[in-house]
Protein backbone atom coordinates (compact mmCIF):
# COMPACT_ATOMS: atom_id res chain seq x y z
CA UNK A 1 0.00 0.00 0.00
CA UNK A 2 1.93 3.34 -0.92
CA UNK A 3 2.81 5.62 1.74
CA UNK A 4 0.26 9.06 1.47
CA UNK A 5 1.57 12.01 2.74
CA UNK A 6 -0.03 13.22 6.24
CA UNK A 7 -3.41 15.34 5.38
CA UNK A 8 -2.76 18.62 6.44
CA UNK A 9 -5.64 20.71 8.01
CA UNK A 10 -6.71 23.51 6.23
CA UNK A 11 -5.66 26.89 6.68
CA UNK A 12 -7.77 29.70 7.72
CA UNK A 13 -6.59 33.37 7.04
CA UNK A 14 -8.13 36.22 8.77
CA UNK A 15 -7.77 39.23 7.56
CA UNK A 16 -8.19 41.65 10.45
CA UNK A 17 -9.52 45.14 9.60
CA UNK A 18 -7.18 47.72 10.70
CA UNK A 19 -8.08 49.44 13.78
CA UNK A 20 -8.26 53.08 14.32
CA UNK A 21 -8.44 54.60 17.70
CA UNK A 22 -9.93 58.87 17.78
CA UNK A 23 -8.59 60.59 20.42
CA UNK A 24 -11.73 62.98 21.27
CA UNK A 25 -10.29 66.12 23.30
CA UNK A 26 -11.92 66.33 26.48
CA UNK A 27 -13.11 70.30 26.23
CA UNK A 28 -12.10 72.33 29.71
CA UNK A 29 -13.98 74.90 30.88
CA UNK A 30 -12.79 78.09 29.03
CA UNK A 31 -13.36 80.40 31.90
CA UNK A 32 -13.79 79.71 35.76
CA UNK A 33 -16.28 80.76 38.10
CA UNK A 34 -16.69 80.60 41.52
CA UNK A 35 -19.39 80.92 43.94
CA UNK A 36 -19.48 85.01 44.01
CA UNK A 37 -20.26 84.80 40.32
CA UNK A 38 -16.72 85.85 39.66
CA UNK A 39 -15.31 85.26 35.98
CA UNK A 40 -11.32 84.36 35.72
CA UNK A 41 -10.60 84.51 32.23
CA UNK A 42 -8.04 81.72 30.74
CA UNK A 43 -5.18 82.85 28.55
CA UNK A 44 -3.66 80.89 25.36
CA UNK A 45 -0.34 79.57 26.04
CA UNK A 46 0.53 80.49 22.49
CA UNK A 47 0.51 84.46 23.68
CA UNK A 48 4.00 83.72 25.16
CA UNK A 49 6.06 82.72 21.53
CA UNK A 50 3.62 85.90 20.61
CA UNK A 51 5.02 87.80 22.83
CA UNK A 52 9.03 87.07 21.64
CA UNK A 53 8.08 87.48 18.06
CA UNK A 54 6.26 90.55 18.27
CA UNK A 55 9.15 92.22 20.73
CA UNK A 56 12.04 90.66 18.98
CA UNK A 57 10.60 92.02 15.74
CA UNK A 58 10.38 95.73 16.83
CA UNK A 59 14.43 95.52 18.27
CA UNK A 60 15.11 94.18 14.85
CA UNK A 61 13.26 97.25 13.43
CA UNK A 62 15.34 99.63 14.69
CA UNK A 63 19.47 99.44 13.91
CA UNK A 64 20.08 99.93 17.64
CA UNK A 65 17.99 97.09 18.98
CA UNK A 66 19.70 94.18 16.70
CA UNK A 67 22.02 92.95 19.32
CA UNK A 68 19.74 93.13 21.90
CA UNK A 69 17.14 90.93 19.99
CA UNK A 70 19.85 88.35 19.08
CA UNK A 71 20.04 88.22 23.41
CA UNK A 72 16.18 88.14 23.20
CA UNK A 73 15.79 85.56 20.71
CA UNK A 74 18.73 82.72 22.40
CA UNK A 75 16.48 82.78 25.59
CA UNK A 76 15.42 86.08 27.25
CA UNK A 77 12.31 86.23 25.52
CA UNK A 78 11.25 83.25 26.45
CA UNK A 79 11.91 83.93 30.19
CA UNK A 80 10.54 86.54 30.04
CA UNK A 81 7.61 86.07 28.19
CA UNK A 82 7.18 82.66 30.43
CA UNK A 83 6.75 84.94 33.78
CA UNK A 84 5.18 87.62 32.15
CA UNK A 85 2.47 84.98 30.89
CA UNK A 86 2.27 83.66 34.53
CA UNK A 87 1.43 86.61 36.26
CA UNK A 88 -1.39 87.95 33.84
CA UNK A 89 -4.95 87.82 35.56
CA UNK A 90 -8.06 89.00 34.53
CA UNK A 91 -11.33 88.83 36.49
CA UNK A 92 -15.07 90.08 35.86
CA UNK A 93 -17.31 90.81 39.30
CA UNK A 94 -20.85 91.72 38.96
CA UNK A 95 -19.35 95.61 39.15
CA UNK A 96 -15.79 95.96 38.04
CA UNK A 97 -13.57 94.42 35.43
CA UNK A 98 -10.13 93.74 37.12
CA UNK A 99 -6.79 93.17 34.94
CA UNK A 100 -3.16 92.81 36.58
CA UNK A 101 0.03 92.25 34.62
CA UNK A 102 3.67 92.77 34.97
CA UNK A 103 7.23 90.91 36.32
CA UNK A 104 9.19 93.69 38.34
CA UNK A 105 6.60 96.07 38.31
CA UNK A 106 2.99 95.08 38.63
CA UNK A 107 0.12 97.16 36.90
CA UNK A 108 -3.45 96.44 38.54
CA UNK A 109 -6.41 97.97 37.12
CA UNK A 110 -9.68 98.14 37.98
CA UNK A 111 -12.56 99.10 35.45
CA UNK A 112 -16.07 100.07 36.75
CA UNK A 113 -18.18 98.25 34.24
CA UNK A 114 -20.83 100.91 33.98
CA UNK A 115 -17.94 103.02 32.59
CA UNK A 116 -17.22 100.87 29.77
CA UNK A 117 -18.82 102.11 26.64
CA UNK A 118 -17.68 98.84 24.05
CA UNK A 119 -15.35 96.13 23.95
CA UNK A 120 -14.25 95.88 20.04
CA UNK A 121 -12.89 92.69 19.02
CA UNK A 122 -9.42 92.34 17.20
CA UNK A 123 -8.04 89.87 14.88
CA UNK A 124 -5.24 90.90 12.93
CA UNK A 125 -2.82 88.42 10.22
CA UNK A 126 -0.24 87.90 13.18
CA UNK A 127 -2.62 86.58 15.95
CA UNK A 128 -4.52 84.36 13.48
CA UNK A 129 -0.96 82.66 12.73
CA UNK A 130 -0.93 82.11 16.84
CA UNK A 131 -4.73 81.82 17.02
CA UNK A 132 -5.30 84.59 19.19
CA UNK A 133 -7.55 87.90 19.24
CA UNK A 134 -7.30 91.11 21.00
CA UNK A 135 -9.93 93.32 23.25
CA UNK A 136 -10.10 96.75 23.25
CA UNK A 137 -12.35 98.06 26.30
CA UNK A 138 -13.23 101.74 25.01
CA UNK A 139 -13.93 103.19 28.58
CA UNK A 140 -14.90 106.81 30.20
CA UNK A 141 -13.81 108.46 33.65
CA UNK A 142 -16.30 110.24 36.04
CA UNK A 143 -14.65 113.34 34.96
CA UNK A 144 -16.28 114.97 31.70
CA UNK A 145 -14.07 114.25 28.58
CA UNK A 146 -11.83 111.55 30.54
CA UNK A 147 -11.64 108.43 28.57
CA UNK A 148 -8.72 105.71 28.01
CA UNK A 149 -8.73 102.64 26.36
CA UNK A 150 -7.28 99.62 27.84
CA UNK A 151 -6.50 96.17 25.36
CA UNK A 152 -6.04 92.60 26.83
CA UNK A 153 -4.88 90.27 24.24
CA UNK A 154 -4.39 85.92 24.12
CA UNK A 155 -8.13 85.10 26.12
CA UNK A 156 -8.99 82.30 25.86
CA UNK A 157 -13.07 81.77 23.65
CA UNK A 158 -12.32 85.98 24.29
CA UNK A 159 -15.99 86.31 22.31
CA UNK A 160 -17.62 84.44 24.90
CA UNK A 161 -15.52 86.63 27.46
CA UNK A 162 -16.72 90.05 25.79
CA UNK A 163 -20.84 88.54 25.57
CA UNK A 164 -20.18 87.91 29.56
CA UNK A 165 -18.75 91.51 30.09
CA UNK A 166 -21.40 93.77 27.95
CA UNK A 167 -24.27 91.47 29.87
CA UNK A 168 -23.38 92.13 33.28
CA UNK A 169 -22.88 95.78 32.48
CA UNK A 170 -26.39 95.74 31.05
CA UNK A 171 -27.38 94.35 33.96
CA UNK A 172 -25.75 96.57 35.73
CA UNK A 173 -26.99 99.60 34.28
CA UNK A 174 -30.56 98.17 33.96
CA UNK A 175 -30.99 97.73 37.76
CA UNK A 176 -30.05 101.19 38.22
CA UNK A 177 -32.52 102.81 36.03
CA UNK A 178 -34.97 100.30 38.14
CA UNK A 179 -33.57 101.48 41.03
CA UNK A 180 -33.89 105.61 39.86
CA UNK A 181 -37.59 104.53 39.02
CA UNK A 182 -38.28 103.05 42.56
CA UNK A 183 -36.91 106.18 44.25
CA UNK A 184 -38.57 108.09 42.01
CA UNK A 185 -41.93 106.17 42.96
CA UNK A 186 -40.97 106.08 46.09
CA UNK A 187 -40.83 109.67 46.66
CA UNK A 188 -44.23 110.62 44.68
CA UNK A 189 -45.88 108.32 47.43
CA UNK A 190 -44.38 109.86 49.97
CA UNK A 191 -45.45 113.60 48.53
CA UNK A 192 -49.01 112.45 47.93
CA UNK A 193 -49.08 111.18 52.20
CA UNK A 194 -47.95 114.69 53.27
CA UNK A 195 -50.26 116.56 50.82
CA UNK A 196 -52.90 113.72 52.80
CA UNK A 197 -51.87 114.65 55.99
CA UNK A 198 -52.00 118.55 55.49
CA UNK A 199 -55.71 118.22 54.34
CA UNK A 200 -56.57 116.28 56.88
CA UNK A 201 -54.99 118.60 59.06
CA UNK A 202 -56.43 121.62 57.37
CA UNK A 203 -59.66 120.13 57.63
CA UNK A 204 -59.36 119.24 62.03
CA UNK A 205 -58.34 123.11 62.10
CA UNK A 206 -61.23 123.74 60.35
CA UNK A 207 -63.65 121.78 62.98
CA UNK A 208 -61.93 123.17 66.00
CA UNK A 209 -62.29 126.86 64.96
CA UNK A 210 -66.17 126.15 64.16
CA UNK A 211 -66.74 124.45 67.18
CA UNK A 212 -65.08 127.93 68.94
Amino acid sequence: MPNLPPARSPVRRCDAAPVTCAFVPIMAPMHAINQNGTVTAKFNPLYRPYLVVTIGLAMVCSIIGIPLAIVWFCGVGQWWARHYFDRLECQVTDRALRFKKGIIFQVEKTVPLENIQDVTFIEGPLLKKFHLATLKFETAGHSVGQAHDMQLTGIIDAHEFRNRILERRDALRHGAQDGAHAAQASTAGQTELMQAMLSRLDEIAALLRERR
